[in-house]
């Protein structure tokens, strides 16, 4: 009998996780969100130098209560095909946890249902952005902190409205006076030594 019991107890635990470790798939998801970005095609930005206006929000063109699961917008900058070609480790995968597409996070915010106004976002390039190709993609997040919808500034074989980012290479200002300082410091100890050894 308690050999029975606990049988049913791990029955109905494994059962009320199991929604916690289902696999979205990208293909599963429904195109709701509008997106865009200021960046024109084929333009390129400097890492550390150049902004992006990002703007998402539902496509007004959907029923009413299409929205009305979504808690967290997830904007992402991602790469397009040419940039993930021979790198794995930016490899598309139709299940997202696995997904390297979209590795560069821009902004999280949470979503009101009730208000249906357009979000905006300007946002710096970071310095450490590979120099590459990329579009930008909305996440619309559950409030399990699943995925359910989507929207993306490119089209859905993602080779439209690309933009290019080209990393910033060489030393930072921050490191050249780092050096500079070293160095005063090091010839001022080799002053100051040869000062005492003179003095003995």
């Amino acid at each position: 009998m308690a050999a029975r019991c606990l049988l049913l107890a791990s029955l109905v635990l494994s059962c009320s996780l199991l929604p916690c470790y289902v696999a979205v798939l990208f293909s599963s998801l429904q195109k709701t969100l509008a997106v865009t970005a200021s960046p024109t095609s084929g333009q390129v930005l400097k890492g550390g130098v150049d902004k992006i206006t990002v703007t998402w929000g539902l496509n007004q063109t959907l029923a009413a209560g299409t929205d009305s699961t979504y808690k967290t917008i997830k904007v992402k900058l991602c790469y397009a095909p040419m940039s993930q070609v021979d790198r794995a480790w930016r490899k598309t995968v139709d299940r997202i946890k696995k997904d390297r597409t979209c590795q560069h996070k821009i902004v999280a915010r949470p979503y009101n249902s009730a208000n249906k106004t357009f979000q905006s976002l300007e946002w710096t390039v970071q310095r450490d952005v590979p120099t590459a190709t990329y579009f930008i993609r909305a996440y619309a997040y559950n409030a399990d902190e699943s995925e359910v919808a989507y929207g993306q500034t490119t089209d859905a074989h993602k080779t439209t409205n690309l933009f290019q980012v080209e990393s910033i290479t060489g030393r930072h200002m921050a490191m050249d006076v780092c050096s500079v300082c070293f160095s005063v410091f090091s010839v001022v100890s080799l002053l100051v030594f040869f000062y005492i050894e003179k003095r003995k």
